[in-house]
């Protein structure tokens, strides 16, 4: 007995000891939950502090983004009656005679139209085009802070898509190219088309066009970091839209086997046996037994995701090969958090569409410096070798050593190209010079070109314009 009562004293003190710790369990818990929820508010003040600051920013000190700016004196009375009447008859008469006067006497050669229907607003969807406004005001602003380029946003109401070309084509002549911007899927498709076949300039949907340059540049540097070859790595696209195809387009022209891709749109894997698909989902069904997302991401190589947020899930991304590559560039939030895709996998290169994670998907490592290359050869289009050329010059200069003021620019000692660094910088002023000089070597090379290689090439800053 006594025994036996010296055991149950000590199960009570267990047993106290047990009733403590939940306890303290019940008071971090409840701690747990205070500091989640004053997160949540911290969250969600900054997020309002952010919204205020960015509508700020587009109010002050003078509404929008962009100006208008002279380029001659207008002081004298003379200065006047060259820039207008009677002086301005003078290059009237030499257009009149030889249009390609145009570049001599306008800033025709300079200037690029960012044109939108706004049916497809950044992941806002169809808020119309006076909506867009602020974001095709920031692309001219791009242009003109990256590459020196001359942009004007124009906002078109229309009934139809080929309401929309036929505005666009009507005033095409005053601009040395165009950017179409945030046109919807499948229209963006035809409308490009069109004008281009219409339009003596570069038109260039960037949407498209842009994503799949960057999207090229950053896998071409990740299948070598992670030891595979392009041409046998298999692919799964989420998405079916304008990125996702012309994406995947570049990278077949990059040197991908058509075969290797599995596209995915809202009902599985776009297969030969569908027979719903519009003419530019067809040019991507393959011969195969794999029907959903699952199926198409077992042992794949790369996972390409320009869908939305939280569609791949943990158990999908164990399922690909060894040393995967996941582009999870749904804006906002990706198709799979980065912090959650490394939890899974150790292995993978990560890459996403934003600024607060490595590797970003960023078109304005692109477009500006494309379009400078183009417009300083006088390019009567863009086209695929030019795209090409883009990618291999921006992926090229992610191998070079980092400049100082892109290390202090990121608040970090070193960059070097590796897992978390396949792509270089925004704020890097080399790719001014690489990638226009890659474009326009192209366009003469292509054909495409009205004037040769320039002579101050490659440019070193945008004063050198």
């Amino acid at each position: 007995m006594i025994k036996f009562s010296s055991f149950a004293g000590f199960l009570d003190q267990i047993l106290v000891f047990i009733v403590a710790l939940f306890i303290q369990a019940e008071r971090f818990a409840w701690f747990v939950l205070a500091s989640i929820e004053n997160y949540g508010n911290w969250k969600s003040k900054m997020s309002e502090d952010m919204k205020q600051a960015a509508l700020d920013y587009h109010e002050f000190p003078k509404p929008g983004k962009i100006s208008i700016e002279l380029s001659t004196p207008a002081q004298t009375a003379r200065d006047l009656a060259l820039a207008y009447s009677p002086g301005v008859a003078e290059p009237v008469k030499a257009i009149a005679a030889n249009p390609e006067d145009a570049y001599r006497y306008t800033g025709k050669g300079n200037l690029v139209a960012v044109i939108t229907d706004g049916s497809a607003i950044l992941g806002l969807g169809n808020l119309g085009p006076l909506a867009s406004k602020p974001v095709m005001e920031g692309k001219s602003l791009l242009f003109k802070r990256f590459a020196g380029v001359d942009s004007i946003d124009i906002e078109v109401e229309s009934e139809s898509p080929q309401a929309f070309i036929d505005t666009v084509r009507r005033i095409a002549n005053t601009f040395g190219g165009i950017n179409l911007e945030d046109i919807k899927a499948p229209e963006c498709f035809e409308i490009e088309r069109t004008l281009i076949e219409q339009c003596s300039i570069p038109v260039f949907h960037d949407d498209q066009h842009g994503t799949a340059i960057v999207t090229v540049a950053g896998m071409i540097n990740a299948l070598e970091i992670q030891g595979k070859k392009l041409e046998d790595a298999t692919m799964t696209v989420l998405g079916a839209g304008a990125a996702a195809i012309s994406c995947s387009k570049l990278l077949i022209l990059a040197g991908m086997k058509p075969e290797n891709i599995f596209m995915c749109d809202r009902k599985g894997v776009i297969h030969s046996g569908r027979d719903d698909l519009n003419q530019y989902k067809a040019m991507f069904a393959v011969e195969t037994d794999k029907r959903t997302l699952a199926d198409a991401m077992e042992g794949a190589d790369i996972f390409l995701g320009l869908s939305g947020p939280n569609l791949l899930a943990p158990e999908l991304l164990k399922a690909m090969a060894p040393n995967p590559i996941v582009f999870a560039c749904s804006n906002p939030d990706p198709e799979i958090a980065p912090a959650l895709a490394h939890e899974v996998r150790d292995d993978l290169i990560m890459s996403t569409g934003r600024s607060d994670f490595p590797n970003q998907v960023n078109n304005v490592l692109g477009f500006p410096f494309i379009f400078r290359g183009a417009l300083d050869v006088r390019a009567t289009a863009i086209n695929e070798e030019m795209k090409l050329a883009a990618a291999y010059a921006i992926a090229g200069l992610a191998k070079d050593p980092v400049p100082q003021e892109v290390l202090t620019a990121y608040g970090v000692d070193s960059l070097e190209l590796g897992r978390e660094y396949i792509i270089p910088k925004p704020t890097d002023s080399r790719l001014l010079g690489v990638v226009a000089a890659a474009v326009a070597k192209a366009a003469v090379d292509t054909g495409v070109a009205q004037l040769p290689y320039p002579a101050n090439y490659p440019l070193n800053s945008v004063d050198d314009i």
